[in-house]
């Protein structure tokens, strides 16, 4: 591979990357109050940046999404950005974004490497992987979310998982198959295009 070819072809991964986050502080702010932890599209920007690029690219973009807000700018649920945002009941969450990005990403990218290319039963199976990922980092962002929350509240862990977990599963339920559908496709595409 040619040095221009090599230039080429990590300014494409870079500008997906840059993309990803910009859907990422598109969704993040969009939010439906249920309790003291809103329910976020945040989550499904990530799972798709990690189910699109991977875990390296994906969690990159998820980084650069929340240093965006840390420094400011209104990508947090309600339109809300700054450090401030780590300390309130839903800053156990934003802390436990990069772990559930870089957990469903390597479980995402395992399946990419198993069944790259391969159709049939093994694109159901190579799909199915790609979901467990996605609920292996959701599980990681519910530890991180209802411990910052008995944390702040001093709330039981029962009552925690009450509030922080049980409400949003279904809603995790819907964001996964929405992800897992429609970005599998686009990256299996991207993939046969050579653009990723």
């Amino acid at each position: 591979m040619s040095a221009l070819t090599k230039n080429a072809s990590r300014t494409r991964r870079l500008t997906a990357c840059a993309v990803m986050a910009a859907v990422c502080c598109l969704l993040g702010p969009v939010s439906v109050p249920i309790g003291p932890v809103p329910i976020s599209l945040g989550t499904l920007g990530i799972y798709m940046s990690v189910t699109l690029l991977g875990w390296r690219l994906g969690s990159l973009a998820t980084l650069v999404y929340l240093l965006l807000g840390l420094v400011g700018l209104p990508v947090f649920t309600g339109f809300m950005g700054g450090a401030g945002r780590l300390f309130g009941p839903t800053g156990g969450y934003l802390m436990g974004y990069l772990p559930m990005a870089l957990v469903s990403g390597a479980v995402i990218d395992a399946a990419a490497r198993r069944f790259a290319g391969r159709g049939g039963k093994l694109a159901v199976l190579s799909a199915a992987v790609q979901i467990l990922g996605m609920v292996l980092g959701t599980a990681v962002l519910y530890v991180f979310g209802t411990a910052w929350f008995c944390v702040q509240s001093g709330s039981a862990l029962s009552h925690a998982i009450a509030v922080c977990v049980t409400p949003f599963i279904p809603f995790d339920i819907v964001k996964i198959a929405v992800a897992a559908t429609v970005c599998g496709t686009i990256r299996r595409r991207l993939e046969q295009a050579e653009l990723l």
